[in-house]
């Protein structure tokens, strides 16, 4: 199976080359693939894996779950570029360190799991064929690597999953003019009816003198409705463009007919167009939805009305594929059965997700709060590498407007003495104001759970509803979220809602995990939460949970554990291979049964 789909849609160029399927691999327990200069020899590589599957992966044809701290990768490839051209390497990700060899030049050295880079491999060029090879380092039992749910050990174990290592979205080239554009940024600017875009270029200038112009076409559902030269592009330059100033509608009274939400998932084309004295030096084509987010009044507002989240939590693994989707329809049928059954998004888990995943929610409406999988430990290492990780997850997703929150502590993972330690609440506070500075158009949750520092939203996860035996264990869960106070006041939980220094400032607050309820389709050794023998019993102890929820004076949206089982995990709404387990039709109508008004 070959993922064959362009690997980054928010900037996509028509010539391309992928370059997954068949590569040479080999383990390298002993560390000796420097030395020896496996980047040269392709008779070090004893095994061939499909990439882009990890080899824990089944689909990757090797299928090994043992911990291998260090692998390569090899394959030959052809491509074509004249002396006024550049040629681009992208990795959608690698997991977790890579360095890249091409013709047994070393090319660059990249840190991040979850994360794309690209790299200028021109000089390494030779005539005819190419060798590139990949070495990647992940180190199991490094605990400052930000690794999520994947586990340290063989075989995965209760909220513990498979590892991954190496290579795990698309590997891919571009041939490109020196002088490109290498990052676009859209902002919209919802009340005004305009959109900012920035550009940046590439170092290169065809010379000196050369005044390089953009054109520009926006298109709504086909129709051209702005456009325009912008002249004198910089190597950073920006511009904003006002989208109706040629229609009589404005956005104050039509809103509804161009705005994105999950309902109308409207979205614009955008064309742009490099050039400098009638060369077209570089033509990209990309999309964006005009809405708007903010928390006030105890709400979360969706273009300038209150909306209520009722989201899924997804960890986005796949029993053939691992981290990686077996395709790129894999991706539609999570968010299609999401939907069916009343959800409008979902809370992806300890995971940033494929782009792929956040264009086909953009395309089919579906909000998506984005995480970053979270170290074990706190160290300088591991703040340091999530820093890095958030820079990169924020310039590579910008653009897509189902991605409504940013989640970049889950549970006190990575902090654990958040409570009460303050380096470990600065750097809460930090990555807050971090993600803030490079992001102004999204919320942001600083540490998912309890244990809040300074947060847009105050999500709490609450388990406590216990089995339909446990009248009182429901009753008590069912006073816990009532009202605010008791929200915030947490009494039977062994973690407060808020750190030490901080308290409750207004923001509206969600239930962002709870439930949890397995139903174990498969006859064999599942967990969950609380455990249900059949279809029937498992939707009146939905319906339970949901009711409670639903009758809360202050809840301003859920998160519900969770879509899908996960290798031991038979908590989900689907099997662990995408199979409902239940009628949909009736899971919708449970969570249908709530309508908007306000908090108290």
């Amino acid at each position: 199976m070959k993922r064959e789909e362009y690997p980054r849609p928010q900037m996509v160029r028509e010539h391309w080359k992928n370059l997954n399927g068949n590569w040479r691999f080999a383990f390298d327990d002993q560390n000796i693939g420097i030395k020896n200069k496996w980047y040269n020899d392709t008779s070090a590589y004893d095994k061939v894996i499909q990439v882009p599957f990890v080899y824990q992966s089944p689909l990757s044809g090797i299928g090994d779950k043992t911990p291998h701290d260090i692998v390569w990768y090899q394959r030959e490839f052809e491509v074509t570029c004249h002396k006024e051209q550049k040629v681009l390497l992208h990795f959608g990700a690698v997991d977790y360190e890579a360095d890249l060899y091409v013709n047994g030049m070393h090319i660059c050295h990249h840190m991040g799991g979850h994360t794309s880079f690209e790299a200028d491999i021109t000089d390494a060029l030779k005539d005819g064929i190419q060798l590139l090879s990949v070495r990647v380092q992940d180190v199991h039992q490094d605990e400052s690597i930000p690794r999520g749910k994947q586990f340290w050990e063989n075989e995965s174990r209760k909220i513990w999953y498979t590892a991954s290592t190496g290579i795990w979205q698309t590997v891919w080239l571009e041939v490109v003019e020196k002088t490109y554009i290498s990052s676009l940024f859209i902002t919209p600017l919802y009340d005004e009816g305009k959109v900012k875009i920035e550009l940046e270029l590439s170092a290169d200038r065809p010379c000196q003198n050369t005044i390089m112009n953009v054109d520009y076409t926006i298109s709504f559902h086909g129709e051209k409705i702005a456009g325009g030269r912008v002249e004198t592009i910089t190597a950073k330059s920006s511009f904003t463009a006002d989208l109706f100033q040629e229609h009589i509608f404005r956005m104050n009274y039509h809103g509804e007919s161009w705005a994105w939400s999950p309902e109308a998932p409207n979205l614009f084309d955008l064309e742009l167009t490099l050039n400098a004295d009638d060369k077209i030096y570089d033509k990209v084509y990309s999309y964006f939805g005009m809405r708007k987010l903010e928390s006030k009044n105890g709400m979360v507002y969706l273009n300038n009305m209150p909306y209520y989240q009722k989201l899924v939590l997804d960890q986005g693994y796949w029993p053939e594929g691992l981290l990686t989707a077996p395709s790129d329809e894999a991706f539609v049928t999570d968010i299609k059965y999401a939907k069916e059954m009343g959800f409008n998004g979902c809370r992806k888990h300890q995971k940033t997700e494929d782009p792929r995943f956040l264009y086909w929610a953009d395309q089919l409406g579906y909000i998506v709060w984005g995480e970053c999988a979270a170290p074990a430990i706190f160290n300088r290492d591991s703040v340091e590498r999530l820093m890095i990780e958030w820079k990169d997850i924020i310039r590579r997703d910008f653009n897509h407007p189902s991605i409504f929150t940013w989640v970049p502590v889950n549970e006190s993972w990575g902090v654990p003495n958040i409570s009460f330690d303050r380096q470990q609440q600065h750097f809460s506070q930090a990555l807050y104001h971090f993600i803030h500075s490079l992001d102004t158009t999204r919320l942001v949750v600083s540490n998912d759970g309890w244990s809040l520092t300074e947060t847009d939203l105050v999500t709490i996860h609450n388990y406590a509803h216990g089995q339909e035996n446990e009248q009182e264990k429901y009753e008590y869960f069912k006073e816990t979220l009532r009202t605010r106070e008791n929200i915030i006041k947490r009494p039977s939980s062994p973690w407060p809602t808020f750190a030490e220094g901080f308290s409750y400032q207004g923001q509206p607050v969600l239930l962002t995990e709870f439930g949890g309820i397995s139903l174990d389709t498969n006859s064999k050794e599942g967990w969950g939460y609380t455990a249900v023998e059949n279809e029937e019993e498992f939707l009146r102890n939905y319906k339970r949970v949901i009711d409670a929820v639903y009758a809360s004076k202050a809840l301003w949206g859920f998160c519900y554990t969770q879509l899908m089982d996960v290798e031991q995990e038979t908590n989900g709404l689907l099997t662990y291979d995408r199979k409902p387990k239940l009628n949909i039709e009736k899971i919708k109508k449970i969570n249908d049964g709530f309508h908007v008004g306000t908090v108290e």
